[in-house]
């Protein structure tokens, strides 16, 4: 078999194809979902305020809102921190779409700040010179689990009102100058997809230590609604509910809290595994001319969601797409993350331009995600090292091995 490039693919290393990523389940967990249907409640029970509650005591901070997922919480936190028509939010191209989809379902403005070139995380000093007399909150994404400089935008936020909203997705159990991450930021947000370091299947959480905040999520997720009788304007009678807000309905169930309190029992274990596998890829893959490895900052610590690798034009034959299929072609089942928000064919139509952050355009143009998830083997690690080389030999005619 071969490429455009008439360079020989080998046969896949794999019968199956390794996934970049997938969930860890085990009776625990499965034990813990059948205890709740055999339950009284299955949504709006206990199980809720026992999986936020050990997500809060986790991070260490005082309120857990629990949401259907994690573009639900960042849509909450951004209706808890008031953004609204007229608002601009500060956030970085390279992340998931809801990290700015939140900001328009609020009806405001997103302002892409580029990224930095080692990190890939929003730079900080390119986020204050965004700064208008419009800006509201600042969107900051840990991408791939490493902690933005939280520090920096956490001044840049106090020095000029702001709201600053963490999206931690990718960095449960990671921590910035020794400080879990979910206590630095006003609100911050971990997504439990099934990819992330633990699932619920669908759900996301804010953490605060905000009250106000608190307050406002809680209603939020619940069609803005409320049966506190110290919160109402009026009270009927003991039926009585009361809408405050225009809220939705984003409540998580108790099958979902329950899978989720159970995996928050394994989280430590699970991000020792994902930065054992990382330190693999570091040493094996150390010395391939051209291909890029993650480098990380010295005050964070990262939980290590992805493993992004960048392969150079200028040393490898071919084009990004080339070097995607090649690895696919010999079952390891790679990725890329992600295509800069503003370059969806919805941002254009709003007049987003090309070439508004140029070092996230450079990014996405050679960006390979290789897999990395705590239920890899170390067969599975080293059969994704063994493609890399593979690959990396056969593009490149000058490649140290």
């Amino acid at each position: 078999m071969s490429d455009k490039n008439n360079v020989s693919v080998p046969q896949p290393l794999r019968e199956t194809m390794l996934q970049y990523g997938q969930q860890w389940l085990d009776e625990d967990d499965i034990a813990a979902v059948v205890r709740v249907l055999r339950g009284d409640f299955i949504t709006q029970g206990p199980a809720i305020q026992a999986f936020e509650s050990k997500v809060a005591d986790y991070v260490g901070v005082k309120y857990a809102v629990a949401f259907t997922n994690g573009t639900a919480a960042l849509h909450g936190a951004c209706f808890a921190a008031g953004i609204g028509s007229g608002d601009e939010v500060i956030t970085t191209p390279i992340t998931f779409l809801a990290s700015s989809n939140c900001v328009l379902y609020q009806g405001a403005t997103p302002v892409f700040a580029d990224i930095d070139m080692n990190t890939y995380n929003v730079d900080p000093c390119l986020v204050e010179q965004k700064i208008t007399d419009k800006t509201k909150a600042i969107i900051a994404v840990d991408f791939s689990g490493q902690p933005v400089e939280i520090d920096r935008l956490n001044m840049i936020a106090r020095d000029n009102g702001l709201v600053l909203i963490q999206d931690a997705a990718h960095s449960l159990g990671a921590s910035y100058q020794g400080v879990k991450i979910g206590s630095w930021a006003d609100m911050t947000m971990f997504s439990f997809h099934p990819v992330k370091h633990v699932t619920t299947g669908e759900g996301g959480v804010i953490v605060t230590d905000d009250e106000h905040f608190y307050h406002q999520l809680r209603l939020f997720r619940n069609h803005g609604m409320t049966k506190d009788p110290d919160e109402m304007q009026q009270n009927d009678g003991p039926w009585y509910y009361e809408m405050q807000s225009l809220g939705y309905n984003y409540r998580m169930t108790d099958m979902q809290a329950a899978l989720g309190e159970s995996q928050m029992n394994k989280l430590d274990q699970f991000v020792e595994r994902r930065r054992e596998i990382a330190g693999m890829y570091d040493r094996e893959l150390a010395g391939i001319s051209g291909l890029v490895l993650p480098y990380q900052q010295k005050d964070g610590h990262s939980s290590w969601h992805l493993y992004v690798t960048r392969w150079l034009p200028e040393v490898f034959q071919g084009t990004r797409k080339d070097w995607f299929e090649a690895l696919r072609q010999l079952n390891i089942g790679v990725h890329v993350h992600y295509i800069p928000v503003y370059l969806q064919p919805y941002y254009q139509n709003l007049g987003y331009l090309r070439g508004l952050c140029p070092n996230a355009e450079n990014y996405y143009e050679t960006a390979i995600t290789l897999p990395l998830y705590p239920k890899m083997t170390n067969k599975d690690v080293m059969d994704v090292i063994q493609a890399v080389r593979r690959i990396a030999l056969q593009f490149s005619s000058h490649i140290k091995l």
